[in-house]
């Protein structure tokens, strides 16, 4: 890997203009007698660095000095696409594809072109996970992705919902990062990489579908599984406050059909949810400004909870968790 570090100290001070041993050493996750060896190569192979004494000294290249080592290579330009997706990039394997990426293009940028990409770098940042959710293992997702490179099929124990587990073997045509969890699409069905259990890549290679297009595949399963997700209707009507409410007490899926639906304050309408007994989650948040019209057994449940709400507040009936 030395001859990758050295490309890498000299596309750093092509890019930064003048670094220190430290600067350099922490970049590249070395010490700095690794960096002074490292310069004293450079310089000896003809490369023009030289090194500025005192407080605010360092190495540098002879004004006007470009090396034309610029080109990418292939996992580098993959990597590209994860170059603002560290952690992804990392569970990946690319790390160091993308950091060693990053460093080609901004080397490769005139200078003015230069510091407006290192502010853009400074000002925005991607944090693809959503809030409150650790990590999900996905111990084979490396695996997964170099059998969607070399289209190899795979065989996988896979666990469902509910605990039960599939053997499969499948075609993987693509990886999905959604909200900080991988997914990927084999033989046009999609699975959970944190639900692999075992994987097995074969020797069998795979013909991808014609005109088949990852992100639109994605945009219309998504669209299909919420629609799934949510396909058992309940009658109630709102106040204008649970109207308002709406947007931010439910799923995105959720207050979007009741935005297009657009009821009046008041009018029954038919709230989008999974079954009763989700629907009696998500309508005890809106407290009195939601009314359940339909059906009569979602009314009663709805009436249990508030009534248990009420003797556990006034003390007439403490569970035995409270005592």
């Amino acid at each position: 890997m030395k001859s990758s570090r050295l490309i890498q100290v000299l596309l750093l001070l092509q890019s930064r203009g003048r670094m220190t041993a430290d600067e350099l050493a922490t970049r590249l996750e070395v010490s700095p007698r690794t960096i002074y060896r490292d310069i004293d190569a450079l310089s000896a192979s003809g490369i023009p660095i030289y090194a500025d004494r005192g407080p605010a000294g360092g190495y540098r290249l002879v004004d006007g000095y470009r090396t034309r080592l610029t080109g990418l290579t292939t996992d580098e330009a993959q990597s590209l696409f994860l170059a603002g997706l560290p952690g992804p990039a990392e569970e990946l394997g690319l790390r160091e594809f993308a950091a060693a990426a990053q460093l080609k293009l901004l080397a490769a940028l005139p200078t003015e072109l230069r510091a407006k990409a290192e502010q853009i770098r400074q000002r925005f940042h991607l944090d693809t996970p959503s809030w409150f959710r650790g990590d999900e293992p996905t111990a084979h997702l490396a695996t997964i992705a170099d059998a969607v490179w070399e289209q190899r099929r795979v065989r996988m124990t896979y666990r469902r919902w509910g605990n039960r587990t599939v053997t499969r073997e499948v075609d993987p045509l693509g990886l999905v990062l959604k909200a900080g969890t991988w997914y990927f699409v084999g033989s046009l069905r999609t699975y959970r990489v944190s639900r692999v259990l075992e994987l097995e890549v074969t020797n069998d290679t795979f013909d991808r579908p014609a005109g088949f297009d990852l992100a639109a595949f994605w945009a219309r399963w998504s669209e299909e599984f919420e629609a799934r997700m949510y396909g058992e209707r309940v009658t109630v009507r709102m106040t204008r406050a649970g109207l308002d409410k709406a947007r931010y007490l439910l799923s995105g899926h959720q207050a979007r059909v009741i935005a297009e639906l657009d009821p009046e304050p008041g009018a029954e309408f038919g709230f989008p949810t999974e079954s009763t007994r989700h629907a009696v989650a998500d309508l005890l948040k809106f407290g009195a400004d939601v009314e359940v019209v339909a059906p009569a057994e979602l009314r009663h449940e709805i009436v249990a909870a508030v009534e248990a709400m009420r003797e556990l507040y006034n003390g007439a009936k403490l569970p035995a968790w409270f005592r």
